[in-house]
C-alpha cells in the first residue's frame, strides 16, 4: 500500500517542480532579458512610437521600399546639414532601384529653425514633394548652421526652385503650416528623441525598427542597410 501511494506523490511533487521552475525560469527571463530580448523590445518600442508613414510625409524614394529611413531633422543644426548630404548620396546608390525611402520631419531646436521648417512646408504646398525636397536641399546648402541664414533667403529659395514669391510669403507669414511642423516634433518627443539628426531605421520586410543616432557616417548607414537587404 505504501509503494502505491509513494509513487503517485512522487509524479506530483516531480510535476511541481517542474512547474515551478518554469515560472521562476519565467521570471528570471522576464527580469533579466538577453541581448536578443532586449532588442526585440527596444524594436517593439519604437515601433509603437513612431507615428505611420502616410500620404502628409515627405518621401524620397519608392514607398515599397525594404529599407526606410525616418529622420528627425533641424535646418540649423550643423550635423544635421553633414546628415542630409550623406542621406542624399544614400539615395543615389539606393533609391533608384527602389531598396530606400527616406522620409524627412522636423524637430526644430534653434531659434530659427522653426520658420525654416514652416517654410520647407509652405514648398511643399504649392510645389507637392518634389518642391519640398528641392527647397530644402537649397535651404541646406545656403545656411551654415546655428541660426546664421538670413530670414531674406528663405524667400530667394522659394524663387530659385521655381515658385511664386508673394504666395510663398503669403503662406510663410499666415503661419499655417505651424501644427505640421508642431505634429512633427510632438512625435519626436513621444519617441524620446531630443537631439538632431536623430533617425529610425525600419526594415519594412520584417517590420523591426532601430535608430540611427546623430550624423553617422556613409560607411555605417550603407552597413546598416547592407545587412537589411542581404538577411
Amino acid at each position: 500500500m505504501s509503494e502505491k501511494i509513494t509513487l503517485p506523490l512522487s509524479i506530483v511533487l516531480a510535476g511541481l517542480l517542474i512547474a515551478g521552475g518554469i515560472y521562476l525560469n519565467g521570471r528570471i527571463t522576464k527580469g533579466n532579458p538577453t541581448p536578443n530580448q532586449e532588442k526585440q523590445l527596444a524594436s517593439q518600442n519604437l515601433a509603437d512610437s513612431v507615428r505611420p508613414v502616410d500620404a502628409n510625409d515627405h518621401i524620397l524614394g519608392s514607398t515599397d521600399a525594404r529599407v526606410l529611413i525616418i529622420e528627425y531633422s533641424d535646418t540649423e543644426c550643423p550635423y544635421c546639414k553633414n546628415f542630409h548630404t550623406t542621406m542624399n548620396s544614400i539615395m543615389q546608390a539606393y533609391g533608384k532601384d527602389g531598396k530606400v525611402a527616406w522620409v524627412y520631419r522636423h524637430l526644430p531646436l534653434h531659434s530659427k529653425s522653426l520658420k525654416e521648417a514652416e517654410a520647407t512646408e509652405c514648398a511643399a504646398r504649392f510645389g507637392g514633394n518634389s518642391k519640398f525636397w528641392e527647397y530644402i536641399n537649397e535651404i541646406y546648402k545656403v545656411t551654415s548652421g546655428n541660426d546664421s541664414l538670413d530670414p531674406k533667403e528663405l524667400v530667394n529659395a522659394a524663387t530659385k526652385v521655381g515658385l511664386s514669391s508673394e504666395a510663398f510669403n503669403t503662406c510663410l507669414d499666415s503661419g499655417e503650416m505651424t501644427a505640421k511642423v508642431q505634429a512633427d516634433i510632438k512625435n519626436a518627443r513621444e519617441i524620446g528623441f531630443d537631439a538632431t539628426p536623430y533617425s529610425v531605421l525600419v526594415d519594412t520586410k520584417k517590420n523591426t525598427y532601430d535608430t540611427i543616432p546623430g550624423a553617422l557616417p556613409y560607411g555605417l548607414i550603407k552597413s546598416s542597410i547592407d545587412s537589411i537587404l542581404s538577411s
